[in-house]
């Protein structure tokens, strides 16, 4: 099960010629809309030309259809992917045998969604599935709001993948993340998983102002203003510049919850980004489009709702 998953779609999903009516395929379009603009990426085959076809009026493109592959490139939800056949696609059987073909190079965490007539074509590829009857498809059920996440780093970076290779911008967010601390020295490597790609996406990670908890509990920057820019910086700057990186630090007043906000998807985080410790699994939650904006609010300055103690700039 992935929190976000990529599918492929082959063109005949979006031709109203495709069903008995504009209002069949009116309806089919919106099984899909949601989760592909909450909880889904989506190929773009051959580096392109897939979108580009619904710029033509050669088919008769349903308008949610057109309107649907707008909003995912608007999202960032459309992945170029080079091609891997050796010529174009002369129909949706072709764009189906392209889509596999992407799937063996790199492995679809969704599945091919397509019509009857297409499936009728690769009726024994489990992977390929009607719009019409989605719900049979193991790929399509298995898909769930949470998931059971060992606390390893190898876990988080299988989890994580699609974000960290895709998004424009992340925050993360956890009260005592510190790159110099046992269970967040390999957060570097999360952080470089966003790198060496155009364009460079927004990175920020947020943390709190104080270390320790109760009585033990203390403000260090209370005594060195640098204590936290010091060890994030020889930590972190010389892999970040490496990965063409820069990465925005926000020391807050308080605050309790982990999360992972990102513009493809938020994730409620119960341990945050901590590997290891004294529990060897935790469960990521993936938040609504609303409240994945209100984490987001809250973590602007603007908002009044923390107060920022420290800001500063890596590498």
């Amino acid at each position: 099960m992935a929190l976000l998953a990529d599918y492929a779609i082959t063109p005949d999903v979006f031709d109203a010629t495709s069903y008995s009516s504009e209002e069949v395929c009116a309806a089919r379009l919106e099984t899909i809309r949601e989760a592909m603009l909450e909880e889904g990426l989506v190929r773009d085959l051959r580096n392109g030309r897939w979108r580009a076809l619904f710029g033509s009026d050669g088919r008769a493109w349903h308008g949610r259809g057109k309107e649907l592959v707008k909003k995912l490139a608007t999202q960032g939800r459309l992945i170029p992917h080079q091609p891997l056949l050796p010529r174009e696609p002369q129909d949706d059987m072709d764009w189906c045998a392209e889509a596999l073909a992407t799937h063996d190079q790199e492995a679809l965490r969704g599945g091919v969604i397509v019509t009857e007539a297409v499936k009728h074509a690769y009726a024994d590829q489990p992977l390929v599935a009607r719009i019409d009857r989605l719900s049979s498809a193991t790929w399509w059920a298995s898909r769930g709001p949470s998931v059971k996440v060992a606390r390893t780093l190898s876990d988080y970076l299988g989890h994580l993948d699609p974000i960290l290779r895709c998004a424009n911008s992340v925050m993360f967010i956890d009260p005592h993340v510190n790159p110099t601390r046992h269970g967040y020295q390999d957060l570097v490597q999360l952080l470089t998983k966003l790198g060496n790609r155009k364009p460079v996406p927004m990175v920020e990670i947020h943390r709190v102002c104080y270390e320790g908890s109760g009585p033990s509990r203390r403000f260090p920057l209370n005594e060195d203003r640098a204590y936290f820019s010091d060890r994030f910086r020889a930590a972190l700057s010389d892999r970040l510049r490496a990965a063409g990186l820069r990465v925005e630090v926000f020391v807050w007043d308080d605050f309790h919850d982990r999360f992972l906000i990102s513009n493809l998807i938020g994730i409620s985080l119960a341990n945050g980004f901590d590997i290891g410790g004294a529990h060897a699994d935790t469960y990521w939650t993936r938040l609504s489009r609303n409240d994945r904006d209100r984490v987001q609010r809250d973590f602007d300055e603007a908002s009044g709702r923390h107060k920022l103690h420290d800001r500063f700039s890596l590498p």
